[in-house]
């Protein structure tokens, strides 16, 4: 059994779990996030440290347990990859933990439950042979590489764990990416397009969108705390994902979740706001406020302070937002492209100037677009 060493401590102003334990007599070290602000209970951060401990002895045993006494390793790859999700579910962000998930219970699980090869026995070869299936499928090289980058991370784990001596995914030439074209609206399309949506669910979305680049889920993240009618300003500091649901006893098989974090230190910035946007902000919380006095207590004030909800408070779910738009598209024949490749659309918004945020640092962009 592991003797593993927990404490908490502060870190970002937020409680995270500090795990020590001994590898063949090598020190280690794991820091899990708890999830709880520092200005949240302690006594939770506390019953969580212990459930993050528990867990990691747990997972840590039971794949290390499968070695026989001359060290190697009874455990087929498949289950490994399971076990490796397992291991490092509490190490990343939700929503990059169900695209994992997605990947390893799905075709990966597939590939190698048909064709089944031991951890110990896996070879390159059968590494580029589930590289060729999964191109079969109609899998693009920028996803196979997304597969490449998982089984290179968890074989690694394996090496360090001495389950296996080596990597044999180095020895695999990293999948061939498609050089990305983004493929956006020109200002006309988007002329066009700012017509079609008018008095829709999507209008101020898709001018979020066009006129600042942003992701869906920062579009959906956008909160009224962080608009500043004063200054002028818009704040991108928040977002809404959908991840996979865990609970076995709910029907649905996803869950939205939102989070005070985007996808990067630069992703977090401060933009101008502009009259175009403004108005359409000012005219959406008046709209808040008056179904918030029609549905009385049917409207969901959970979700009061964000700027993209639906009439009775909720939030707006990003595979709706993605549907929607192909659905505008289609009816309208407009030339289709994904809503993610609508931030693209930005550039062909006529630059004005560029200005550095004092205090932040940070390029912000202030754009002219033609009349409309």
């Amino acid at each position: 059994m592991y003797n593993i060493t927990a404490y908490l401590t502060i870190k970002n102003k937020t409680y995270y779990a500090v795990l020590t334990y001994y590898v063949d007599g090598i020190r280690k070290m794991k820091w899990v996030s708890t999830g709880f602000k520092e200005n949240e209970s302690k006594k939770k951060a506390e019953k969580k440290l212990i459930q993050i401990r528990d867990e990691f002895i747990n997972k840590l045993e039971t794949i290390t347990q499968t070695k026989t006494e001359d060290k190697k390793v009874q455990i087929s790859f498949s289950d490994f990859m399971i076990k490796w999700l397992d291991m490092i579910k509490h190490q990343i962000e939700e929503s990059t933990y169900t695209g994992y998930k997605r990947q390893i219970e799905g075709r990966t699980k597939e590939y190698f439950t048909n064709n089944p090869v031991m951890l110990e026995d896996l070879k390159p070869v059968h590494i580029l042979d589930f590289y060729n299936w999964l191109y079969s499928q109609g899998l693009k090289g920028t996803t196979v590489t997304k597969y490449h980058a998982n089984i290179r991370k968890a074989l690694d784990y394996a090496v360090q764990t001495d389950l296996i001596p080596s990597n044999p995914a180095i020895k695999v030439g990293r999948p061939h990416q498609e050089q990305f074209i983004a493929d956006y609206y020109n200002e006309d399309e988007l002329n066009t397009l700012f017509q079609v949506v008018k008095d829709t669910p999507l209008e101020l979305i898709v001018y979020l969108t066009s006129f600042y680049g942003l992701r869906r889920s920062e579009v959906l993240g956008i909160r009224w705390s962080a608009i500043d009618f004063e200054n002028k300003t818009i704040t991108i500091n928040h977002k809404v994902v959908t991840v996979t649901n865990e609970n076995e006893d709910i029907e649905t098989k996803t869950t939205m979740i939102t989070k005070s974090k985007t996808k990067n230190k630069s992703s977090y910035r401060t933009l101008p706001l502009f009259k175009e946007i403004e108005e359409l902000l000012l005219y959406t919380r008046k709209m808040q406020e008056y179904y918030m006095s029609i549905f009385k207590d049917s409207y969901n004030k959970k979700y009061k302070d964000y700027v993209c909800l639906d009439e009775l408070g909720n939030l707006r779910n990003p595979d709706y937002v993605s549907h929607k738009f192909k659905q505008i598209l289609r009816n309208n024949d407009l030339r289709e492209i994904r809503f993610h490749d609508l931030r693209h659309s930005c550039r062909n918004i006529t630059c004005k100037e560029r200005n550095i945020f004092k205090g932040n640092t940070r390029l912000a962009w202030s754009f002219k677009f033609k009349n409309y």
